[in-house]
């Protein structure tokens, strides 16, 4: 990891951690989201479009093993979404993420303590099983990934996007804002705005990040007697 921080000239971050777990695991991507029970979840980092696919989809419906992992406290591991107790348990979440690419995913609480501040997504395209000893390195990397967020290192990757990883404190910003500005549109409370953000972009089949763009911009308003999928687009 820090090899790989030193080669992007910056100190490590949780993109690092994301990579190696990936590099030494039996899984296509991996993805971080920071969570909190009183404040809106936001996606951290992705290693491929797919894990960034699977961490925002998760923000956008609200459920899947990343939302279980953080509310439980314990790890969740799918082998395969397939499988018909996750399709009942996960009807909206299975469903799109088996479209997304992924067959397999592995949700791991970063945990210190009483101090839960995100999950590590582990994702693979086909059905897997993690055995033991797989299963501890992916424990050990949730560990680091704790380490590394409360040592205030994240946000050190920002900047443009160099390959297949990206950090996305750049988008946590803008859905901060556009809840910010929903806040003054709607006359409700910034956790309100947020779960409107979320509705429209999932009543629209839009990107949660998009349509965050968009309100920032000012292309997109929410009329305070509007449903979610009813705001307009200036144009």
């Amino acid at each position: 990891m820090a090899d790989q921080a030193a080669r992007r000239g910056a100190g490590v971050g949780v993109v690092d951690v994301c990579t190696a777990a990936v590099a030494a695991l039996p899984v296509g991507g991996a993805g971080l989201s920071a969570m909190s029970r009183t404040a809106p979840s936001h996606p951290l980092c992705s290693t491929d479009d797919i894990s960034e696919r699977l961490e925002e989809l998760q923000l956008t419906v609200g459920e899947g093993p990343c939302v279980d992992a953080f509310l439980h406290g314990s790890v969740v591991l799918t082998p395969d979404l397939l499988a018909r107790d996750l399709q009942d348990r996960w009807m909206v979440f299975a469903e799109a993420a088996l479209e997304a690419g992924a067959r397999a995913v592995f949700a791991l609480p970063l945990q210190i303590g009483a101090i839960s501040p995100g999950v590590l997504d582990l994702y693979a395209r086909v059905p897997v099983r993690l055995d033991a000893e797989e299963l501890a390195y992916a424990l050990a990397f949730a560990d680091l990934a704790t380490l590394v967020l409360l040592d205030t290192r994240i946000g050190e990757t920002g900047g443009p996007r160099r390959g297949p990883v990206e950090d996305l404190g750049a988008y946590r910003a803008e859905i901060d804002q556009a809840s910010g500005m929903l806040t003054v549109q709607l006359g409700v409370g910034i956790e309100e705005a947020f779960v409107r953000l979320r509705a429209h972009a999932y009543a629209q089949g839009r990107r949660l990040a998009d349509v965050a763009a968009d309100v920032v911009a000012r292309r997109l308003r929410f009329p305070p007697d509007a449903e979610p999928d009813q705001a307009g687009e200036d144009r």
